[in-house]
């Protein structure tokens, strides 16, 4: 059990991101409302940064079935941690020692022939265990992993079917994921759809029988009903963020990050602030020195537009943001030191995570993912 309040880092950290459990938990159930489908919760990147293994546990016991990471080296942290649910895990090197991911009865997502001979030659080396669980992912448009449609789609289904019968491998599952969820509405979305049911078409034809099928990610699976099938993998929104077509579900962020002022100084107007100096005072002001920087999250980019939550207003970041450290410029404020800063929390007072995200011209998913790890992790919330 994780308890209502669980920190990770140490307790003199400058800065924490308060993890908020029970909203992953929430997330699930609201999710799974919208798409009544089994969810897949994707918590590769540590959980979005979040926390893989505390995030895993709470999307499960909410009611999630699968869990989805990218390497061997993230299922295997999630297994040595106690958690027994399905893995999906999809980014391998062809030359990949998969023996350790088999044996913890992990599920490998193979796109080339190398891949799916090097999963099959580990299986057939095994000294005990079934068949390798493999999910063959087809490439419907993203061009990037997958299978491309045609012949190398073909031959990858007939080798698996080859290595079926061979008795080393069990196709459960055909994927594939989408270039443009973002977007509801869009004609890519609908070429994708099609793309995806005529490789299962391929798929069942060439004498696998795959029971599990997925193409819809968090974007998606909210607003795309053709792209759910018996599951949808959700990542962004699983953390609260809504992931694009503005349709409101009432997701709740999991993440409030957080610092204090370390230094205040009144400063006259024409006064220069960091390096350049960028910024330079129009008017006397004060200057409140919070130590959280890019090392540990904050998009350097982000530079003359974005703000925190400090002394019950919303007061902008001034001057370059520095590896360690940001200034904010909080005027006439009755701000001390040592009072609370929140750098992005749930809204919708304080900046969110998808403000920080516009300000530096990127996607929330970046901003989340970077929070670095001198950042100490606090945990509210229970789960199994």
């Amino acid at each position: 059990m994780i308890s209502h309040s669980t920190a990770v880092g140490v307790t003199s950290a400058l800065a924490e991101a308060v993890v908020d459990l029970d909203a992953v938990a929430a997330n699930v159930r609201t999710i799974a409302a919208v798409t009544r489908t089994d969810l897949m919760a994707v918590v590769k990147a540590d959980g979005f940064g979040h926390g893989a293994v505390p995030v895993a546990r709470a999307a499960l016991a909410a009611g999630a079935t699968w869990l989805g990471v990218t390497s061997s080296a993230e299922a295997l942290a999630l297994r040595d941690s106690g958690v027994g649910a399905p893995i999906l895990s999809w980014l391998h090197r062809p030359d990949e020692d998969f023996g350790p991911l088999l044996a913890a009865g992990v599920d490998v997502a193979v796109s080339t022939l190398p891949h799916l001979r090097a999963v099959a030659a580990a299986a057939a080396a095994a000294t005990s265990g079934g068949p390798a669980m493999v999910q063959l992912k087809v490439d419907t448009g993203l061009s990037r992993n997958g299978a491309r449609h045609g012949s190398d789609w073909a031959d990858l289904v007939a080798l698996a079917r080859a290595h079926e019968m061979a008795g080393s491998i069990r196709v459960r599952g055909v994927w594939s994921h989408l270039a443009d969820a973002d977007q509801p509405g869009s004609p890519l979305v609908r070429r994708q759809v099609s793309a995806f049911r005529t490789a299962v078409r391929v798929a069942r034809a060439g004498g696998l029988d795959p029971v599990l099928l997925h193409l819809a990610n968090s974007g998606a699976a909210l607003t795309a009903p053709a792209t759910r099938f018996d599951i949808c993998r959700v990542g962004l929104a699983l953390y609260g963020v809504d992931p694009g077509g503005g349709r409101d579900i009432g997701l709740r962020p999991a993440m409030t990050l957080r610092s204090s002022v370390v230094n205040l100084k009144q400063v006259p107007a024409g006064t220069g602030v960091s390096y350049g100096p960028d910024h330079v005072t129009a008017e006397p002001t004060t200057l409140a020195l919070v130590p959280v920087g890019f090392a540990d999250g904050l998009p350097r980019n982000a530079e003359g537009r974005a703000e925190v939550w400090v002394g019950g207003a919303r007061c902008p970041i001034v001057g370059r943001i520095a590896m360690d450290q940001c200034v904010v410029d909080v005027g006439d404020r009755p701000v001390r030191l040592g009072d609370p800063v929140t750098v992005f929390g749930p809204g919708p007072d304080e900046p969110t995570v998808t403000e920080w995200a516009r300000w530096a011209g990127t996607n929330p998913n970046d901003v989340l993912t970077g929070i670095g790890a001198r950042v100490a992790r606090r945990y509210q919330g229970v789960a199994a």
